[in-house]
């Protein structure tokens, strides 16, 4: 199964000068939470924007860069390739998490959605694609807490692909 993972603002922002325009520890939490021990799936800026591999997940970055080798991750370099790696585990749950391209690749294929709606607008320039939510169900919404450390409204949504 292939999940997208994501914050977004109500802009559809998702990044702004490739770090994350917001401090949200509830929506940290719940992308640990998610991805602890499981495959991460991300392009090349968006690892570089966490500084290297996460810990205590298997790392996979898809580049077009054939000469790119970063230290303790898998490296893909197509969306055929993604599906290869995907076909020999189908009952994995594969994370992806960015960005702004790799989700316009992926969300086709994608069976699963996770976002962390931010209901305010920040301003940026990395952005989730548009999606045609009637191919979606709404199976999972919880609003987050709003407190002194979470200080905008949220919501954890979780949609599923109709199937046929």
């Amino acid at each position: 199964m292939i999940s997208l993972l994501f914050a977004m603002d109500r802009d559809r922002v998702i990044g702004k000068n490739n770090d994350l325009p917001w401090h949200l520890p509830n929506d940290l939490k719940f992308f640990k939470n998610l991805t602890m021990n499981q495959s991460i799936i991300m392009g090349r800026k968006t690892l570089d924007s966490m500084n290297g591999p996460l810990p205590k997940r298997e790392n996979i970055v898809l580049t077009r860069d054939t000469n790119f080798n970063p230290p303790n991750c898998k490296v893909i370099h197509s969306i055929e390739d993604l599906q290869e790696l995907i076909n020999e585990n189908k009952e994995k749950e594969w994370f992806v998490i960015g960005g702004e391209n790799v989700f316009k690749q992926v969300l086709p294929i994608a069976d699963r959605i996770y976002m962390t709606f931010i209901d305010q607008s920040f301003g940026g320039d990395t952005f989730f694609p548009e999606f045609d939510q009637s191919e979606w169900i709404v199976t999972s919404e919880k609003e987050g807490e709003v407190d002194e450390k979470n200080r905008y409204p949220h919501t954890f949504i979780q949609y599923d692909r109709k199937r046929l």
